[in-house]
């Protein structure tokens, strides 16, 4: 089940945000080539390199192995993020199964891995999805019983304290889970397991510092830069602009399975009788609620708190329907619930992917190509250079009369031209350009 977002994200193609490609997939091309798009985070130090630097490798080792096809290459760089995500729903198993049973466990495996928006987002290199999967081995491993041997406490509390921090490295807002779990432990007077969830937080706070050394020449300056930009100055806000609250309502009921509302009730019995909160609900709470009062939102923001939610949900599900008496109702039960999960598993986000046109972009740029025009996309809804795969010069315009249409019809080295929806068609065809391939909403144009 691991393998299905990856192979969705590879098959499809596409972007969930610009950030899919610009913080992710375009510097690790840049770092492999030499040449590409950096985006202005890049230029003024507020990311680190620790994601691209894991996926330029593997773009090397396809590199090496003569691999030149952006959609095979895009296979090999999800090679890691597959094994992430299998380890992210290894740690859903263990941590319901703990609550009921093995069958349970892989019930929540299920419901959780097949929901409609870690489908969608879990195959994607986006920050958002590396950070939720490195949250749900966190939440599990803090879960463990603190009644055992030393060594499992220990072991428990290293692996958190990892999982949280490399939440963090990759996606800098996950900071909120690490104090929402560090408080929940302290509460629950878990001491022990709380030292080592420090001790392995701050191992991979070191590492941070020096790359963020090696690479921006000061410890932690990512880190810093990112805090002082969206939170210290609001600069965010006034450059991307700010919603109410409400902005979240929709996105929310969009997102959220069907099964995972029906697990609402199944937690107010606990809460009743004042038993604690379980870690991933309590992470969850806390990272929404901050995220609605943040003035700047965007869907793809609640994606970790979402998973991490339905992580509780899940899990707490499974327990009701494994304590159900009869063998058939507890499949029926479980079948409806999988199945309330594809109800209404579109629409989160709603940004439109664009897949068509990155397939079209691969497709075009193959051959004898030696320059590209993609009409109707600006520079950061292109593909950057990861997706047309070669040092060729290409543009982004909207219409004819933009200045890089006009100058890629002048230029006889732009001999291919992408275009959404058939906009601009006939001017393009007037310069010399005849349909090549039809891919959707675009088509494919080439020129002699």
């Amino acid at each position: 089940m691991s393998l299905v977002p990856g192979v969705l994200a590879v098959l499809q193609l596409g972007r969930i945000h610009p950030d899919e490609v610009f913080q992710s997939l375009e510097p690790a091309w840049w770092r492999v080539h030499g040449y590409g798009v950096l985006a202005w985070e890049w230029r003024e130090g507020l990311r680190n390199w620790a994601a691209p630097g894991v996926l330029a490798a593997f773009l090397k080792l396809a590199e090496v192995l003569g691999i030149t096809n952006p959609r095979i290459y895009r296979g090999v760089v999800a090679v890691p993020q597959f094994a992430l995500h299998a380890w992210s729903l290894w740690a859903v198993y263990r941590f319901a199964a703990r609550r009921a049973g093995p069958w349970g466990g892989a019930l929540a495996v299920l419901l959780l891995g097949l929901s409609g928006p870690v489908l969608l987002f879990a195959g994607r290199t986006l920050s958002e999805s590396f950070s939720a999967s490195f949250l749900l081995v966190a939440m599990e491993a803090l879960d463990r019983p603190v009644t055992g041997q030393a060594a499992q406490v220990r072991r428990a509390g290293l692996v958190g304290g990892l999982a949280l921090g490399l939440a963090v490295v990759t996606r800098y807002p996950s900071a909120l889970f690490v104090v929402a779990a560090l408080v929940w432990l302290a509460v629950a007077r878990r001491w022990r397991l709380l030292a080592f969830t420090v001790l392995g937080g701050a191992g991979v706070a070191v590492g941070l510092g020096l790359l963020d050394w090696g690479t921006w020449g000061t410890p932690f300056h990512s880190f810093l830069a990112y805090l002082r930009y969206n939170v210290i100055s609001g600069e965010a806000a006034a450059a991307f602009g700010a919603s109410p609250p409400d902005f979240y309502r929709q996105p929310l009921l969009r997102a959220v399975p069907l099964w995972a509302w029906a697990a609402l009730p199944l937690s107010v019995g606990p809460l009743l009788r004042l038993r604690a909160l379980s870690l991933p609900l309590t992470c969850a709470v806390v990272y929404t609620a901050v995220l609605l009062i943040t003035p700047h939102k965007e869907e793809r923001f609640l994606y970790p708190g979402l998973v991490v939610g339905l992580l509780a949900a899940a899990a707490q599900l499974a327990v009701a329907i494994t304590r159900l008496s009869r063998p058939g109702m507890r499949g029926g039960v479980a079948v409806l619930a999988l199945g309330l999960g594809f109800v209404h598993a579109t629409g989160f986000p709603s940004q439109d992917l664009r897949a068509d046109q990155f397939r079209a972009i691969v497709r075009a740029t193959r051959g004898d190509a030696t320059g590209l025009l993609i009409v109707n996309e600006g520079l950061w809804g292109s593909g950057g250079f990861f997706y047309v795969g070669r040092n060729i010069p290409w543009r982004t315009c909207d219409w004819p009369h933009d200045a890089a249409f006009q100058a890629s019809i002048r230029d006889r080295a732009f001999n291919r031209a992408v275009t959404f929806e058939g906009r601009a068609l006939t001017e393009l065809q007037s310069a010399g350009f005849h349909v090549v391939r039809q891919v959707g909403r675009e088509t494919i144009l080439a020129r002699d």
